[in-house]
């Protein structure tokens, strides 16, 4: 911040003004810390502005039309508040980056997120400046020197009564990603959107946008939201889940077993375990929180096939195995990223197992099979507890808890002795083979069982030798 108001000095000493904008301002009059900080720098042309910040560090320019300048970038990420298809600035994430911009002024001149034509304009003026931003809680400027707030839109008033509003309607509609971001500032902050801001939203197309940048949105709305299930709860109300979350929309109206889940649908259950995750701390304590979230998302989706009613009872049997291609199309039109695909469709495969084990008091070979099968046996568990409608079931959550902490105490136990490995086989003189694998998996299977060392390894070799 010193360094920021010396830059600042020397911005009004060379005839210019430099504000804080965007999330910085946002976050700070919501009392949220924020690692966020966008400056933006009026009435100073650009080569003044790039031959003035070299006397404080090393400048780099990004992209020559976006008028943006970092002093010693170490690092990188996305801006909480953007102009139409293109960031207000790259920020900083630790102290050793500053980023400056000058005001922009952009055409979309393509389809969906990717094409805009750029313009500098130092002396485009706060008003202007602040009217290219998405929502009013954004476009709130902030005299770097003496605190003043520009605010000329009213975003102030918006924060304070927890409403989304857009600014312009003709340049929030050239930017579709916008509908998107509507949806994750709502479940973060747990705002309201303004009714005429939902009647815009539900007329843009968001078909053309990259996947990548739906991927972005959908992480912050699940990971960084309060209540994550305001991400959906407006695309629906918006009726924008049609194009990237048709599968989301198919849970709505699915009945339940309502002794089991009183909730209701399981879009309501989906969106009750989500908030659950967030609210009682799991997503952030697990072992991959976007994953854990995903899998919260979609660990049901396999009732939009299965659920029936039989003899007065509604079951969705083995909703959990066919949910599996379900889920898979859904992850591979929103993320190339295999690893998350893969523990999303690993966790959901097993969700169903951990109270069902709870419930028949299961052998401790049974539960060590279980643990051994997930991407993550402690994720599991807090998944576990969290999916079981606490309200229908008193008392019950802890009872499961208790059973399913001290059996992965066992496993952990249990893995943590010798076994057999494939050099034991080596050195008991055995070629790796076609029946290599086979015998490897019997030993790990009697690990499993708590099979000692020596007698698993006996056991083993004669298996091979049969």
């Amino acid at each position: 911040m010193d360094i920021v108001r010396e830059i600042a000095k020397a911005i009004k000493s060379a005839g210019g003004r430099a504000y804080f904008v965007g999330g910085y301002v946002r976050d700070r009059l919501l009392g949220v810390e924020s690692k966020d900080i966008d400056i933006e720098v009026h009435s100073i042309n650009p080569d003044n502005l790039y031959q003035l910040l070299q006397s404080f560090g090393t400048v780099k320019t990004i992209g020559k039309s976006f008028g943006i300048y970092t002093l010693q970038s170490d690092a990188s990420c996305e801006s909480d508040s953007c102009y139409g298809g293109v960031e207000s600035s790259a920020h900083s994430i630790d102290a050793k980056r500053i980023d400056i911009a000058l005001p922009r002024r952009e055409k979309n001149i393509g389809r969906g997120h990717r094409n805009f034509e750029i313009f500098t304009d130092p002396y485009l003026g706060t008003r202007a400046a602040a009217g290219r931003r998405d929502f009013t809680i954004n476009a709130i400027m902030e005299d770097v020197l003496t605190g003043e707030l520009i605010d000329h839109f009213n975003g102030k008033s918006d924060l304070e009564n927890g409403i989304l509003r857009h600014v312009d309607g003709m340049s929030f509609s050239e930017d579709p990603l916008r509908v998107l971001r509507a949806a994750q500032f709502a479940a973060r902050f747990e705002f309201d959107v303004a009714p005429e801001t939902l009647s815009l939203c539900s007329g843009i197309d968001l078909s053309e946008l990259p996947a990548e940048r739906i991927e972005t949105e959908l992480e912050k709305g699940l990971c960084k939201g309060i209540q994550p299930s305001r991400f959906f709860r407006v695309l629906r109300d918006m009726d924008q889940l049609d194009s990237w979350f048709p599968e989301i929309k198919s849970l709505i109206g699915v009945e339940q077993d309502p002794i089991f889940h009183p909730e209701g649908d399981v879009w309501e259950h989906t969106m009750y375990v989500m908030d659950r995750a967030a609210s009682e701390g799991f997503r952030d304590t697990s072992s991959n929180p976007f994953g854990f979230m995903l899998f919260c998302l979609t660990h049901d989706l396999g009732k939009i096939e299965t659920t029936e009613e039989v003899r007065g009872r509604i079951h969705s049997y083995e909703h959990e195995e066919i949910g599996q291609a379900i889920i898979r199309k859904f992850l591979d039109r929103l993320t190339g990223n295999k690893d998350l695909k893969q523990y999303v469709l690993n966790m959901a495969s097993l969700h169903m197992k951990p109270n069902m084990a709870a419930k028949d008091n299961a052998k401790i070979k049974s539960t060590n099979r279980m643990f051994d099968q997930a991407a993550s046996p402690e994720d599991l568990i807090a998944f576990s507890i969290i999916d079981k409608f606490s309200e229908a079931f008193p008392g019950q959550g802890e009872v499961n808890l208790n059973f399913l902490k001290q059996r992965l105490e066992i496993f952990k136990e249990y893995m943590a002795r010798p076994y057999v490995t494939g050099q034991d086989l080596i050195d008991a003189g055995f070629i790796p083979d076609e029946d290599f694998k086979e015998a490897l998996s019997l030993a790990h299977k009697l690990r499993l069982a708590g099979v000692d060392k020596e007698s698993a390894l006996k056991q083993t070799i004669a298996h091979i030798k049969r």
